[in-house]
């Protein structure tokens, strides 16, 4: 397999560039802030939100469960409530499942 450069990860990111990695509007990201408890970026002097890596994959789970899984906002906190880490195994788990179908294409590809 060729060497893949490893990316940089910065501590925080910007809500630009949260709503850019979901493709969604800012007012999405901040509607969903308001809504579910687990996300809390932190706020500078300026009052500008910066979301660390943890509020990104809670955002990623949000995202799996209101996007494409269409549960309701109501729903999707319920899920939550009830069964977190059950629910952050499985979303881990398909986010694993998905990296390695990427990889088995690509080598199907390179043959």
């Amino acid at each position: 397999m060729p060497y893949k450069e490893k990316k940089v990860e910065k501590l925080y990111y910007s809500i630009g560039e949260v709503a850019d990695m979901f493709g969604v509007n800012t007012s999405l990201i901040r509607f969903w802030e308001k809504n579910f408890d687990i996300i809390k970026p932190k706020k500078n002097k300026k009052g500008n939100r910066l979301f660390t890596k943890k509020d990104i994959n809670n955002l990623k789970l949000i995202y799996h469960l209101v996007k494409e899984q269409r549960l309701t906002l109501e729903g999707a906190r319920k899920k939550l409530a009830d069964n977190k880490e059950g629910m952050l195994n499985d979303f881990e788990a398909i986010e694993s499942l998905k990296k390695i179908r990427g990889m088995l294409v690509e080598v199907r590809e390179m043959l």
